[in-house]
């Protein structure tokens, strides 16, 4: 009698291990279905996948009060420095190599008299900024130095660069993981600017 009662005790926690076992196996499938989605929606509809949208859009950008790069002559970051301006954000360090690769784009954006370009120097080292923007040259009108990433964890940042369009108003409008390149600059961030200076 007794086996007869332990019997289905034991098929039932042979189908619980069973299932339990599954469970990796089902979490993993679901992660590839979505891996596979993101490569599809890229390679068949040019889906962007580093256009990460941001909770921030459309909302006020925080407050800045960051100290400035020892040794440039280039201004504290604060709130000061963006109010009432069409101001372009990038999150930038010397030991980023994408960074080094947008570098040349920041400073053609840095020519355009209808936005104020502005850098925030993230867990970098002081002289190794400087080099940075010596050897390559500096678009910033103001820099902030965020040596521990509080900064960016207030802006929301993914990994650098990243890059935030802040309208005159102080709104977040648009938001740039990863770097600048010729398509983002035609596709997103110039109509992003003209949208921004239109007012529309």
């Amino acid at each position: 009698m007794s086996d007869d009662i332990s019997a289905p005790k034991q098929a039932s926690k042979s189908k619980a291990r069973y299932l339990f076992a599954l469970l990796p196996l089902v979490a993993f499938a679901g992660f590839a279905a979505i891996a596979a989605k993101m490569l599809y929606e890229q390679d068949v509809n040019g889906l962007d996948v580093s256009a990460i949208p941001s909770a921030l859009i459309g909302t006020q950008a925080p407050s800045l009060a960051m100290p400035p790069l020892e040794g440039s002559a280039t201004p504290a970051l604060t709130t000061a420095a963006i109010s009432g301006q069409l101001t372009l954000v990038n999150v930038f360090a010397s030991w980023c190599v994408p960074c080094r690769q947008e570098h040349p784009m920041l400073k053609e954006l840095s020519k355009d008299s209808r936005i104020n370009v502005v850098g925030i120097n993230y867990k970098d080292k002081n002289d190794n900024a400087l080099r940075f923007l010596g050897e390559l040259g500096n678009p910033y009108k103001a820099i902030g130095v965020d040596p521990n990433g509080k900064a960016a964890i207030d802006w929301g940042v993914y990994g650098i660069p990243e890059t935030y369009l802040v309208d005159k108003n102080g709104t977040i409008v648009y938001k740039k993981v990863g770097p600048i390149d010729p398509a983002t600059l035609e596709k997103g961030l110039l109509p992003a600017i003209e949208k921004a200076v239109s007012g529309s």
